[in-house]
């Protein structure tokens, strides 16, 4: 074997090894993922770069906008905090230290960053028309930080770059390269606003759960797939910044569809 196949197979190896001891489950969907770093890791640095955007950032003087969207990520938090609560599972929200805020941009953007910290940008809610549109951005952006996306994304890299390292470890020994890697995965004053864009595997994932958690709050989860057809519809024939790697249309509302018996499950009016 020569040496260089030698190392791809022990790379294949370790990142094997690496994923099986770092292997979690993502709730509703019960897809395997691999992540290295603890929510109190991830969300200490979290919690730092949305104080940073905040402070950076001017918010809406809307003050019917703001506590609509204050309003809606509360009743999506709690629908959350119901979900793991019915299962005896209320530990896994441990350590979220949930803020909503409003932006005044024009972006048509929104995200939650680990630990349950949203921001809503101004530019998105003339797609939303409507607290239910409100909920379908909100429900989707909360599930990211449930299903613990940017930590696996974050711990892939970490894996391949630094060994796997923990991230106490790799912050302690290699402050600059953790942070350059934190944000390629978070990034303050990027086009996107403060979080890189998601794959399409993990925003599919997001549109799941974000339907079941906005049924469990009361919002009609029918209206999914209509808000998702009014945001492909406001990008002018290109994508807005928000949807540049989710799901084509088609294929958004037809996974929303097929999830939609199971929303309605949890759907109380």
């Amino acid at each position: 074997m020569s040496s260089r196949r030698h190392l791809t197979t022990f790379a294949s190896l370790f990142v094997l090894l690496m994923f099986l001891a770092g292997c979690a489950t993502v709730p509703i969907t019960g897809r395997k993922q691999f992540n290295l770093i603890s929510d109190g890791e991830m969300n200490t640095m979290s919690f730092q770069q949305y104080d940073q955007v905040i402070n950076e950032s001017q918010l809406s003087n809307d003050a019917a906008a703001t506590a609509m969207v204050e309003r809606v990520g509360r009743r999506i938090q709690g629908a959350a905090e119901k979900y793991f609560a019915d299962r005896g599972q209320s530990s896994y929200l441990n350590g979220y230290d949930w803020e909503f805020h409003l932006i005044e941009s024009d972006q048509m953007n929104a995200w939650c960053m680990p630990g349950g910290k949203v921001a809503f940008y101004t530019g998105i809610l003339p797609v939303c028309q409507d607290e239910t549109g409100v909920a379908v951005v909100m429900g989707h952006e909360i599930a990211h930080a449930i299903a613990k996306h940017g930590s696996e994304r974050m711990s892939h890299q970490m894996a391949l770059q630094m060994g796997g390292v923990a991230l106490s470890e790799a912050v302690k020994n290699q402050p600059d390269e953790t942070q350059a890697m934190y944000m390629s995965v978070f990034a303050v004053g990027a086009q996107y606003g403060a979080m890189l864009p998601y794959s399409r595997q993990h925003e599919s994932e997001a549109d799941h759960m974000g339907l079941i958690f906005m049924a469990l709050a009361g919002y009609d989860p029918q209206q999914a797939p209509v808000f998702w057809e009014r945001m492909s519809a406001g990008g002018g024939g290109k994508p807005p910044e928000f949807m540049s790697t989710h799901p084509s249309d088609a294929t958004r509302v037809r996974e929303l569809n097929e999830h939609m018996a199971e929303a309605m499950q949890f759907y109380r009016p």
